[in-house]
């Protein structure tokens, strides 16, 4: 029996395999990760226009040490917290 294999993106932005799914998924050109239920990506990927730049990351620190932001819509708090940090 083969096992499936799930690509996530490192700290450096490299992909590798991984026996678990990843908890996050991104957009690899506009440098975004959010939850997997994100209403936002869900209705970008129902029309197609997602899929083709779709990452998964392990956790949130995995995401953000790769230079990813948190989604404004799904990640709400964190993106308020990530949006200060940078102002100073």
């Amino acid at each position: 029996m083969i096992e499936k294999k799930y690509k996530l993106l490192d700290e450096s932005g490299k992909e590798y395999l991984s026996d678990t799914p990843g908890q996050f998924g991104g957009h690899k050109k506009l440098k975004i990760y959010g939850k997997l239920d994100c209403s936002s990506a869900l209705r970008h990927i129902a029309k197609g226009h997602y899929v083709k730049y779709r990452v998964f990351f392990a956790d949130k620190e995995t995401a953000e040490s790769a230079g990813y932001r948190p989604c404004a819509v799904c990640m709400r708090q964190e993106y308020i917290e990530w949006k200060d940090k940078r102002q100073y």
